[in-house]
This record gives C-alpha cells, structure tokens and sequence, in this order.
C-alpha cells in the first residue's frame, strides 16, 4: 500500500500543462490544450537537456560497506528505449531508484532533462514516470476510480485529470474495462494498470523496473508491445534480467554485473565488436566423449558443448574458437580423419544471450582471480 512517504513524493511528480497524444487517431478526439502544453513542455526539456535526456556520471551508492553501484555513467537521448541488463542483484533496481528520485546516490550526478536529481529534484521528478517492479495496486478499487485518486496524489485536476485518465486509458488498452474491479482483472491486465498509473501527466520519461516480472508469454507480449509503441515518444528506461526482452523492445543496452557496466551499445553493435567469439556447429555420429577429445586437438578451438542428440549416437556440439578464425576446414578434416562421420558444419555469430553470458563470466572470473 501507499505510504505517507509515497505520497507525499508523488505530490511533485508530473505537475504538466497536459498530457502527450500519442494514442489518439484523429483530431477529433484529442483532448483540448493537449498540444499546447506539449509543445511548452519540449522546449522546457529541449533548452535544458541539448538532446540527452537522461545523463548518470560516476553514479555511486552504497549501503553500509556494501557498495551496490560502482561509478557508472551513461547517457540516454530522447526518445531512446534503454535496456538495463543484468542478473539478479547487479545493481539494477538501486541504479532506477537513484534516478527516479526514490533515493539518493552516495556519490555522482544524476540529471533528468537538464535538472539535477538531488538539487532541483521537484523538476527532474515531474518529468519522471515511474513503474517500481512492485507496485501496490488497490484491489478494491475499479480502474479508472483507481487512476483519478493517483492522478489526484500527481496533483492533476478538474478537466486535466479527466484528459490524462481518458489518455491513459487508451494508450494502455484499458478503454474497454475502465470500471472494472482491479482484484478481477487478469495480471497482465494489471499489469497494463501499473503502466498507465505511471503514464499519467504524460511525463517525458519511464523508468520501468522488470516491468514484465511475472507474467505469462501473451501477457509478456502484450507489454513489450505497448513499450514498443513509446519508442521516439517518450525517453523509456527498463530494467530486466530477460534477454528476449531487451533485444525485443530496445535500441541501446547496457549490461550490468556487481554495480559495474561491463558492456554498452544496441544489440547491434555488441554483437559486431564480439566477432572474434564467433563458433561453430557441427553434427557429428560417434562417441560422444570421442568427438570431444578429438575436438580439443584441434588447434583454435576454446570449448565444446554437446548441444542437442538426434539418434543413437549423432549429436550437435557447440565449438567456440578461440580468435574468431574460420577453422572449419580444420575441424572436418580431423573429425574424418579419426573415423568420425561428419554431417554438417556451419559458422555462427554470438547472439545477445552468448554475449550476456560471456561478459558476466568474465567478470566473475577476474574479480575470484
């Protein structure tokens, strides 16, 4: 439930003019002054920011002697979808509090459309929508009473609630049960609910912590689609732990482990500068713990995974190289040469779960050494 604390925090969140119009079809229907305080409010953010919507430099916290952020920086432009990528306890949901507002770094900057978190936090938090990744919800309550009372808490009234609730409504799919009870709806549904409580005021930018946690794969879907649709709208952080969710709805990524960043660029580019860890698939019958051995001979091969068994004794094994060279030639003349039959062999690049893994082992790796 709601604190006193949270609500007292909220009373200074998303204080705007009107909300964005993303989601209405026609002129029509666009709610009155929508433009208007749209428009103000770019050049408010746009005179401040220079582009770089969100900017984190030498991001530092720490609780105690447990230092969970460890100097990051980074910068996310407007109308960038940011994909914070990490295990469990990297550091993840204590960098999105920090820059919603929730609570202070130890040591660093933090800016928000131009405004310091910590000196001009009022301004940076109006700009700000946030979806902690648990939110409470009222059960009790239907949604759009529910949505009017949080509106009431970002300090909208009179017409321009009525507008954000109305807007939200649509953007997030929930026009067609607005008086249903929050406890009967589906949890993706609730889900949807979360969102459009931190759509509310139209801010400029989400920060979204695992905003699909818990969810089943239509609901999943559902969500990422509506993330998706905010990409050039609004500036979207979101936290996850779930690869699939970050090469599906985002244009940049930053992998997080132990507070660190250890890698950054969209799944694009991480993928090229791993080209040296490039690997090959080969389907090969015999004994299994044979092709192994005769596979380590070879030289430039670095590991061998037996991946999938397609009879009684032909496998796939996962070849990873060591410097990237194309050594297939090799492989399939040592394989027949020690008897083996050799099926197929084919060179693959790393996807951004190999990447994933391969960055986190190896920081694991050198802070055990």
């Amino acid at each position: 439930m709601l604190t006193t604390l949270d609500i007292i925090h909220s009373k200074h969140v998303n204080q705007f003019s009107g909300p964005r119009n993303p989601g209405w079809k026609s002129n029509r229907n666009r709610p009155r002054g929508w433009n208007e305080g749209l428009l103000a409010r770019r050049r408010t953010v746009a005179a401040l920011s220079d582009g770089s919507m969100i900017e984190v430099r030498h991001l530092l916290k720490s609780y105690g002697s447990n230092q969970v952020v460890d100097g990051i920086s980074f910068t996310v432009n407007e109308g960038e979808i940011l994909g914070f990528l990490g295990p469990n306890g990297a550091g993840k949901s204590t960098t999105m509090r920090v820059l919603a507002g929730f609570t202070p770094p130890t040591r660093g900057e933090v800016r928000v459309g131009g405004h310091d978190i910590c000196q001009a936090s009022i301004q940076a938090r109006r700009l700000i929508g946030y979806l902690p990744e648990n939110i409470p919800l009222y059960r009790n309550m239907s949604v759009r009473p529910y949505l009017e009372f949080m509106a009431e808490i970002k300090m909208l009234s009179g017409v321009k609630l009525r507008e954000s609730v109305d807007h939200v409504l649509v953007e997030t799919g929930l026009q067609e049960v607005p008086m249903r009870r929050i406890g009967n709806l589906s949890k993706g549904f609730r889900q949807r609910v979360c969102l459009a409580q931190a759509l509310l005021g139209d801010p400029p930018v989400l920060i979204l912590d695992e905003p699909t946690v818990g969810l089943d794969p239509w609901q999943i879907s559902e969500v990422r689609g509506l993330i998706r649709g905010m990409a050039g709208k609004r500036t979207v952080i979101l936290s996850t732990h779930i690869l699939s969710e970050v090469s599906m709805t985002c244009g940049k990524v930053i992998i997080i482990n132990r507070g660190r960043i250890e890698a950054h660029g969209s799944p694009e580019s991480l993928v090229t500068g791993f080209r040296d860890a490039q690997f090959v698939l080969a389907t090969v019958s015999g004994d299994a713990d044979s092709v192994i051995s005769t596979l380590r001979k070879v030289a430039g091969v670095e590991d061998i995974s037996r991946e999938s068994v397609s009879g009684p004794e032909t496998a796939e094994y996962r070849i990873s190289l060591k410097d990237g060279r194309d050594i297939r030639s090799r492989i399939a003349a040592t394989l027949v040469g020690e008897g083996f039959m050799l099926h197929e062999l084919q060179s693959q690049g790393m996807t951004l779960e190999d990447i994933f893994l391969r960055v986190i082992t190896r920081q694991q790796a050198e802070s055990d050494s």
